[in-house]
């Protein structure tokens, strides 16, 4: 190894953090070829007393590194944590699971027992997964917590090996007195379809003790997601639910649905991008009214609601004493979104309930534009828009709509109301105009326009400007 090479891997190395049990060579950006380039990081393993965590991500492992490596894990049998993600960049494919074999081999005859294996980022494919499988299978992993494999490219064939290996570690596991408990389970962007959220689904309903699932962009359709929702109802503990941008449907989302009914720790609801439709929205709708008591966050954006099924779904999650955020952005012909949260409630644009606070303020003229009589008043006092700062929006007062629709209409009507001037600033905060001379934004066009009705009651307008 040259000496300018164990210079620059030396400097690398006195950047390291080691403490609290965790040794990290973490984003140094190490090429380690083979057991020459790890000497010095090799060391450091050996020398570390009690070492509980390995971070090794943002480096490149080689094959022969791998088992140095390896070889010096062999007498650390408190380890408990890996954090082994994006750590192949560069190699070839079928160095993976070779590399990943000698690691595996290693923390089994240490006698480590594992909580937690992070081998996201890692695009080893379905033989990355066969070079972990048995070491998901061994006594290594009969306390593992979580398992993070995101964007690891597995496919179906590698979900299936997953799963098997899952479902044989929590029965070796149960023979010894102790299950499996796996409380996160985290697989994005694998390709995994049908067959592989299939086969997954068993396991999970094998372990039942999850609390997180993440499987975002898998191209799961229905058929997956019913199996996926048969699953979760094994998972009583379960508090995030995570399948964003794969695709329910109707079947699939009703089969989710009433699989909700049966939870009642689930914290965050991610079906954004998941085209669960409007019939699926009123469903899961039905299912939020009648459980789910500690929601936080729920997103269904995207998946072509209709602006009727998305007052449903508001109007539904209204009584949620721990609601923190909705997100129905991208509702099919709606003309509302609700995609901000805020401490004391939700901006979901339906209804007020609570108190309001209007501010006036004096939209920006354009160049040459002529003064409004407003900014000639010395008392300003007449309105030119209107701003929300709190509220929830659900069922509101008799006695307040007559003096919003007075407000709106008395602006709208007045002979020194400047259309034009209004009208620029509506589609400059919009973001739809630009403007060249600097100005102070007064607020977000959102809130100006929460005073849109979107209901057809009497009492209530649909201002058009």
């Amino acid at each position: 190894m040259a000496s300018d090479d164990i210079a620059q891997l030396a400097d690398a190395l006195s950047k390291t953090h080691v403490g609290d049990g965790e040794l990290s060579f973490k984003g140094l950006g190490l090429k380690l070829d083979n057991a020459a380039s790890v000497e010095e990081l090799v060391r450091d393993i050996e020398q570390y007393q009690g070492l509980r965590a390995l971070r090794l991500e943002g480096n490149t492992l080689g094959v022969d590194a791998a088992r140095a490596i390896a070889k010096a894990l062999e007498n650390k049998d408190l380890l408990q944590r890996c954090y082994w993600s994006d750590m192949f960049t560069g190699r070839l494919r079928s160095e993976i699971p070779t590399a990943l074999r000698s690691l595996g081999s290693a923390l089994m005859s240490s006698g480590a027992r594992l909580t937690e294996l992070d081998l996201s980022d890692n695009a080893f494919g379905p033989d990355g997964v066969k070079g972990i499988e048995q070491l998901l299978k061994s006594p290594s992993c009969h306390r593992l917590r979580e398992l993070k494999l995101n964007n690891c490219g597995m496919g179906i064939g590698g979900g299936k090996i997953l799963a098997e290996a899952l479902i044989e570690c929590h029965r070796q596991s149960s023979a010894h007195g102790a299950p499996l408990k796996l409380r996160v389970f985290i697989a994005g962007r694998n390709r995994l379809e049908n067959e592989g959220a299939r086969a997954l689904a068993k396991a999970f309903q094998v372990i039942g003790s999850l609390e997180e699932v993440h499987m975002p962009q898998n191209g799961i359709n229905y058929a997956g997601v019913m199996a996926l929702a048969s699953a979760m109802r094994h998972n009583p503990e379960l508090r995030v639910l995570n399948f964003n941008d794969n695709t329910f449907t109707k079947r699939g989302t009703l089969a989710m649905a009433q699989a909700l009914r049966h939870l009642r720790n689930v914290q965050v609801i991610n079906f954004g991008d998941c085209l669960v439709r409007s019939e699926g929205a009123i469903a899961l709708a039905a299912g939020l009214r009648e459980g789910l008591p500690i929601l936080k966050e729920l997103n269904l954006s995207f998946g072509e609601i209709t602006e009727a099924a998305a007052l449903v779904v508001a109007q539904a999650v209204m009584d949620k004493p721990h609601m923190e955020k909705v997100d129905l952005n991208g509702m099919h012909k709606a003309i509302f979104h609700a995609s901000h949260s805020i401490k004391r409630g939700i901006m979901l644009g339906i209804r007020v309930k609570s108190a309001i606070k209007c501010h006036l303020f004096t939209p920006p003229r354009l160049p040459g534009e002529p003064a409004p009589a407003a900014e000639k008043n010395p008392r300003g006092n007449t309105v030119l828009a209107l701003r929300v700062e709190s509220a929830i929006f659900v069922d509101c007062p008799v006695s307040l709509c007559p003096t919003t629709d007075a407000v709106l209409k008395k602006l709208l009507s007045a002979s020194t109301f400047q259309s034009y001037c209004f009208l620029s600033t509506l589609l400059v905060q919009m973001g739809l105009l630009k403007v060249q001379h600097c100005y102070k934004s007064p607020c977000s066009v959102f809130e100006i326009l929460l005073f849109m009705k979107i209901n057809q009651e009497p009492q209530w307008a649909l201002y058009r400007v």
